[in-house]
């Protein structure tokens, strides 16, 4: 079981020059442009019309342009990609998006079914029909069933445009129909987890005094079906300073267990059982750590060392134990894995019987299954037969009724494949996704640059090599470097076709504040350090360079959210490096971003603006802060979305508002809808990425005419 968590920021955006005079309406000395902070007010959406209008003109008016949106949505709407599933009870649940269901059909079918060419799909929950029907612009969200009753009910999680806060309705999956006078919640940031047919735990917006200053709830309430909200019976109350609490159930027959989830800070957490009388028991573990229960089996992921009992255990490692046995004070834990200076742990996932476990040595994932043992080590087999350069990940079918699993498979130039597998088989390609564009003479490498401190960074690169050594290409630099995320090889329709089929080189860069090698990669650029995962990004640059790849004239630079914020400092950094830029849905302005949104809870991450001491290095890496005239920098496109209800798009506002102002190279788009991830649909998704890449190709001049 995976306890209940708070999502914030992970997602990748997606994507503007013209003589404006905006006109403040709320403008101080300090910062003039303030007034853009007020998203949906006249004047700055006055301003976004006219940003959204150059940048269509310059990047979006040319049959070149439309001939790439078209081939990106093409395959997006591709009723050959996978339709990834998920097994509840017999069947097997898909979201699905394509050309004829632009926001999306819920349905379901058998395992035997799936495996053929075209599966019979049983449609559950039409999007578009349903704002038809309500006059909403719904996205699909998510959803939580109850096992209990066969999976009938459900609780399916709706946003306006994309937004993170959501609507929660009570949804019968046997009538298709929502319920009449069922459990419902209206918009916020939270969500539910079933107790039973009439019971939620509820984790919402219950007015004042009930969300955090990160915007998350700070109360779980037990709410009985045919009471109202407003009665629902408080069972949990955080601190309003803390990112968010939650409460999940672990319904397995026979381990029937509730829980509560505490985050006081994006990194740390406190997770309580409660007892069948109400009251609540700590699980004792380090407040950094991250925990999961599976049956009778408590599995502990350190962030950092941990001297516990007689033993004393590393950061990174993973640590297993019964959990009656831990509660009743044993801390005798079987060491599952421990880390190396290359190796860490990637993800874990139950079957009934086996733990699966991916392991990134250099940033290639091994996977492994694990099989508890009553006493002493567990039995540990490689998972084999997997591509190198590729991105590996498993994840169990079911976990209460069986040992079987999905595998994923996905590289660069590699069209994701998902099969299944049981245990003492061979795995069963189920679905692969086709080659959306031309591979001929492409390959992936993988390379290390040496970042200003002498720490060894991995970087993969996707090039013809025939013209290594030879004449600088136009070059894309992508990159992330935050929250312990790791980024890995993937297989991007659009990149291909937008980018690599023209000629261009691609390069990820693995830069510290990821997770490519655990906890240590990570805390190694937080807070005061974070100038390290800047560095990491300009060596990468600057190796480029050296091997003869490209040159600062034909290099760009796209990130998004965390890695709006990268290369967002490395406009304001290293300007010399880089010829055009693609900045999405981004952080920049760090003076202010606590108070913007979800901002709060990312204190962890970068400091706190409000500390002296924290500013005084915060500063340094604020690019909105750091702009200064008679400065060359590079071209920049800013995307962002209005709907974008986790990074505010004052950040992008502002940003491309004072670069104008300065005489800057900029353009700005911003998508009405969509949310953190910038697009509410494969159109949006598609005319987004198309504008990035076009401007790349403009600026870089790959294949493409100059406007």
């Amino acid at each position: 079981m995976n306890l209940l968590s708070i999502i914030l920021i992970t997602s990748l955006g997606s994507m503007f020059s013209s003589e404006m005079n905006p006109s403040p309406c709320e403008s101080t000395e300090a910062d003039p442009y303030l007034w853009l902070e007020t998203v949906d007010s006249v004047p700055a959406m006055a301003w976004v019309r006219a940003c959204n209008a150059a940048s269509k003109s310059e990047i979006a008016s040319s049959d070149e342009f439309r001939q790439i949106r078209d081939r990106i949505q093409e395959s997006l709407d591709s009723d050959q990609r996978i339709p990834y599933i998920s097994k509840r009870g017999e069947l097997y649940y898909n979201f699905w998006r394509d050309a004829a269901n632009p926001r999306g059909l819920f349905r379901r079918t058998t395992l035997e079914s799936y495996r053929t060419e075209k599966p019979e799909w049983e449609i559950l929950l039409d999007l578009d029909a349903l704002n038809e029907a309500e006059g909403e612009n719904w996205v699909w969200k998510g959803i939580d069933y109850l096992k209990s009753g066969g999976y009938r009910h459900a609780m399916i999680r709706l946003s306006r445009g994309g937004s993170d806060a959501v609507v929660v309705r009570e949804f019968d999956l046997k009538t298709r129909q929502f319920v009449a006078d069922g459990f419902y919640l209206p918009e916020a940031k939270g969500d539910t987890a079933w107790i039973d047919k009439h019971t939620l735990y509820v984790a919402t917006d219950f007015g004042p005094g009930s969300m955090t200053s990160s915007g998350y709830p700070r109360v779980v309430k037990r709410w009985t079906r045919g009471s109202p909200l407003e009665n629902a019976v408080t069972v949990f109350e955080g601190q309003e300073d803390d990112v968010g609490v939650s409460a999940g159930v672990d319904d397995t027959p026979g381990f029937e267990r509730h829980f509560i989830v505490r985050r006081p800070t994006f990194y740390t957490s406190e997770t309580y059982l409660i007892d069948p009388e109400g009251d609540l028991r700590k699980i004792e573990v380090p407040a950094d750590a991250e925990i999961s229960v599976h049956r009778e089996w408590l599995l502990v992921t350190l962030r950092s060392e941990w001297k516990t009992g007689e033993a004393n255990y590393p950061e990174g490692a993973l640590l297993a134990i019964r959990l009656d046995a831990f509660m009743q004070g044993n801390r005798s834990f079987v060491v599952l894995f421990e880390p190396t200076p290359t190796a860490s742990l990637a993800e874990i996932s139950w079957t009934r019987h086996r733990l699966l476990m991916n392991i990134m040595e250099d940033v290639q994932s091994s996977i492994f299954i694990l099989t508890p043992s009553e006493e002493g080590p567990w039995k540990k087999e490689p998972l084999t037969g997997a591509p190198e350069n590729a991105t590996i990940s498993v994840w169990g079918e079911d976990e209460e009724n069986g040992d079987a699993f999905f595998m994923s498979i996905t590289g660069f130039l590699t069209p994701s494949t998902l099969a299944r597998g049981e245990p003492e088989k061979e795995p069963e390609p189920l679905k692969s996704t086709p080659s959306f564009f031309d591979t001929k003479g492409l390959s992936v490498s993988q390379h290390f640059a040496t970042s200003k401190d002498g720490t060894r960074i991995p970087y993969f690169q996707v090039s013809d090599p025939s013209q290594e050594d030879k004449k600088p290409k136009p070059t894309l630099l992508y990159g992330y470097g935050g929250f312990e995320v790791p980024m890995q090889p993937f297989y991007s329709p659009a990149l291909g076709l937008a980018w690599l089929e023209q000629g261009g080189v691609f390069v990820l860069a693995n830069i510290r504040g990821g997770g490519e090698y655990g906890p240590s990669w990570h805390q190694a650029a937080l807070r005061e350090n974070r100038y390290r995962a800047f560095e990491d990004f300009a060596a990468v640059a600057r190796d480029l360079f050296e091997r003869g790849i490209t040159q600062p004239e034909l290099l760009g630079a796209m990130g998004g959210s965390n890695g709006g914020l990268l290369v967002g400092n490395m406009i304001t950094l290293y300007p010399e490096l880089f010829r055009a830029i693609v900045c999405q849905v981004p952080l920049l302005d760090m003076k202010r971003y606590h108070l913007l949104l979800a901002g709060a809870s990312w204190k962890a991450e970068y400091g706190d603006p409000e500390n002296p001491d924290d500013w005084s290095f915060m500063e340094g890496f604020s690019p909105y802060h750091n702009l200064k005239p008679n400065t060359r920098y590079p071209a920049v496109l800013f995307a962002t979305s209005t709907r974008d209800d986790r990074v505010h798009p004052a950040h992008a506002r502002k940003m491309m508002a004072r670069m104008q102002e300065l005489g800057a190279d900029v353009r700005y788009y911003e998508n009405i809808e969509g949310g953190h991830g910038g697009a509410a649909d494969n159109s949006q998704a598609a005319y987004l990425s198309a504008l990035g890449y076009m401007f790349l190709r403009q600026q870089l001049k790959l294949n493409t005419e100059q406007p």
